[in-house]
Parts: structure tokens; C-alpha cells; sequence
């Protein structure tokens, strides 16, 4: 897959299927299109390409008031990247990019720049200024425009619809299982591991600090987890252990979100290795204890019910 950020693709002439989004979180809705894209542009003989933005234009109007990111821009990619696709098309998103019409940006952007020969949206797609432009419009000019344009129907588990906003409720509810049924697998959160105040050893709990790219994650508390990337040698290696994720009330006043996870048998240095933490099962939220006596014990019993939750999912 090739990203591109420039103002033309890597090469004018190259027709494209196209898809375009924010893709937050990749979820199986996102994937049932990325799918029916490949598919069609296989078909036509044509290049797969998906047209993304950064920052989220909500992010971009109102930060304060934007929703929480799902997944991480790298962590966009890498999903987008095992659909196969062609292209990723990044396009900054500013007050230049808010402002272009509806009907510039199919005749500048998806002819003239990209070549678009076949469209794909998902049925609540908006764009172009106002977000005046849906797929009436782009169905009434794409013939002139030399593309034609597909609407993708909302992609259903049961009777509820799969999209971004929804896995971001159940996240915040805790409701981790059924977050990974819509997403098609385990919600995660990949960094690196960084120096931390390493107050986790003095405790005798150690724990690889991850770092973590926005100060608002969609979870927050105390987690059973899977965690990758912890033996270099063979990144597909999986380790259990149990994570906070949040601000350590106990310890700091004030301070930002922190992902902080102990590894189950396991004392091998890991500074700098890049890991991926599955959030499998909530143990609780976090909470304030007056001495670190307290904490201590609570992290036991944490550990403790972490291994009885990973226990009962070997039974099953």
C-alpha cells in the first residue's frame, strides 16, 4: 500500500476506484466497503485507493468537542493496510480544504486530480463546504466528471448499525465485547514503550509505560489484556497481563492519561519495543486510595482477577 500526501497522485493518468472517509477505528462496517472497493477495482482492472483526512475535520473546528479517536493515524493505516488497497490519499484537512464547494471538489479533486473512475460512499456521506454535497450531487455530475458513483448501505449486526460513534459508547460503558464484535477484533492501543517513574517495580508490580498519542483514549480503568510485541524475536508472541489506563489518581494530581501494563511471568527489559494492547475484559474503573498500602492490595487482587477471567476463557 502506498500513502501519498502531495497534491497529485504518484502518477495523473492512473485511474482509481475510490472510497473516501475518516475510517476512525476501521470497524466492519469500513471493512465491508474496503472489501466491495478491492473487489469492483479487481474487476475493472483498476488501483484501489482510499481517501482519508488529518486531523478528523471535527477535531479540526472544535478540539474541545470532537469525539475521542479510536484508533491512532498509524494505527488507521496499518487496518487500512491489510485491506489490500492500493493507495491511501491523506489529505490535510484545514480552512483552505473546509472551503472548497462541493462542486469543485468532485470537477478538481476527484477528476482532474485523482482520475476517479468508479466512487464508493458509505448512505451518510457529506462533503465539500457546509457539507452541502451528497450523493445526489455526485450522482448528477459524475457522468460529465467520467466516474460513476455507488452508495453503500449501513452494515447491520442484528438491528443495530456499525459505525464509530456507537463502538465509542460501548467502549466508555466498558462494554468491551460487544465493541469487538462491531469492530472485527479486540479493541487495542499500540505504543511505545517509554521511561516511566517506575513506581510500578517499587511496588513490586513492574510495568511497561506505552505511550499514547491523544490525551482523551475512548477507555479508561483497569483491563484484562493481550499484549504484543514484547518479544522482539517473534512479534506474534502473545502475553497476558492486566493494564490501567487513566490518570493515577493515588499518585498524581492533575495528571494526563497514562497506559501502564504488568505482564504476567514475564522480566525481560522492553524499552523502546513497539506493543500492541488488546483490551480484552474490564476489572473495574479507576478509583483514589488513600496510601499506597492500599493501591498495592488492590493491584493484587487485580492481578488476581485477571487471571480468573483469562482461566474461564481457556474453559470456554
Amino acid at each position: 500500500m502506498q500513502i501519498w500526501r502531495s497534491k497529485s497522485s504518484p502518477n495523473h493518468k492512473t485511474p482509481l476506484a475510490l472510497t473516501i472517509g475518516n475510517f476512525d477505528g476501521v470497524h466492519l462496517g469500513h471493512q465491508a466497503i474496503l472489501s466491495r472497493l478491492k473487489e469492483t477495482a479487481d474487476k475493472l482492472g483498476i488501483a484501489a485507493c482510499v481517501m482519508t483526512f488529518e486531523p478528523h475535520p471535527r477535531e479540526f473546528f472544535a478540539p474541545d468537542q470532537a469525539p475521542t479517536r479510536l484508533t491512532s493515524f498509524r494505527e488507521k493505516l496499518l487496518q487500512l493496510a491489510r485491506s489490500k488497497v492500493d493507495y491511501v490519499r491523506v489529505y490535510r484537512f484545514n480552512y483552505d480544504f473546509a472551503k472548497i464547494s462541493p462542486e469543485a471538489f468532485i470537477e478538481r479533486i476527484l477528476n482532474h486530480e485523482l482520475s476517479v473512475r468508479w466512487l464508493l460512499i458509505g448512505d451518510d456521506f457529506r462533503f465539500g463546504a457546509r457539507r452541502a454535497g451528497d450523493f445526489a450531487l455526485l450522482e448528477a455530475l459524475s457522468a460529465q466528471n467520467g466516474f460513476e458513483v455507488e452508495k453503500m448501505p449501513s452494515f447491520l449486526i442484528g438491528d443495530q448499525r456499525v459505525s464509530s460513534s456507537q463502538i465509542r459508547k460501548m467502549l466508555d460503558s466498558g462494554d468491551l465485547h460487544t465493541a469487538q464484535r462491531f469492530l472485527g477484533r479486540p479493541f487495542s492501543i499500540s505504543g511505545r514503550v517509554i521511561d516511566g517513574d517506575k513506581l510500578g517495580k517499587k511496588l513490586g508490580f513492574p510495568t511497561a509505560n506505552i505511550q499514547i498519542r491523544h490525551n482523551r483514549p475512548p477507555v479508561s480503568g483497569i483491563f484484562a489484556v493481550n499484549v504484543y510485541g514484547a518479544v522482539q524475536a517473534n512479534p506474534s508472541v502473545v502475553l497476558q497481563g492486566v493494564a490501567s489506563l487513566g490518570v493515577r489518581p493515588t499518585v498524581h494530581k492533575n495528571g494526563k492519561p497514562v497506559l501502564e501494563v504488568h505482564l504476567f511471568n514475564f522480566d525481560q527489559s522492553i524499552y523502546g519495543h513497539h506493543l500492541q494492547v488488546d483490551f480484552l475484559h474490564k476489572l473495574r474503573d479507576e478509583e483514589k486510595y488513600p496510601d499506597l498500602e492500599t493501591l498495592v492490595h488492590q493491584i493484587r487482587k487485580d492481578i488476581e482477577h485477571a487471571k480468573h477471567f483469562f482461566n474461564q476463557a481457556n474453559d470456554n
